[in-house]
């Protein structure tokens, strides 16, 4: 039987990615707190320590606020192979390509811009 490897997401990697992305435009924590509307910014620290990762609508809202594509920010790897290195979804070797590719049209009231095509892994 021929079995498919398929990219699993880090949290832990994907937290640090977060954290990297977000220090290098000069953000807090407590800037993505009033972004996401978040009254204590519990959810953040998580996603940051890889404990959780962000809802599909948080991360397309994250990558938004960024100013990167999601892919930039899921971090991955291929289990049970020889890429089980943990590696970026935006690599331009395409090792890690994205599962999954879906039209999104995305308007914020606050930015009132359209985003689209947004690749999920």
């Amino acid at each position: 039987m021929y079995r498919r490897a398929f990219p699993v997401i880090d949290p832990v990697a994907t937290g640090k990615n977060i954290v990297r992305l977000r220090q290098a435009r000069g953000m807090t924590v407590k800037d993505l707190q009033q972004w996401f509307g978040f009254e204590e910014p519990r959810a953040i620290y998580k996603w940051q320590q890889g404990q959780t990762l962000p809802s599909v609508d948080n991360l397309i809202a994250l990558s938004v606020l960024l100013d990167v594509p999601v892919e930039d920010i899921l971090v991955c790897h291929y289990p049970h192979s020889q890429l089980n290195s943990p590696i970026s979804l935006g690599r331009q070797d395409h090792s890690c390509r994205p599962l999954f590719l879906f039209p999104v049209v995305w308007k914020t009231a606050a930015h009132n811009r359209d985003f689209r095509h947004f690749a999920v892994c």
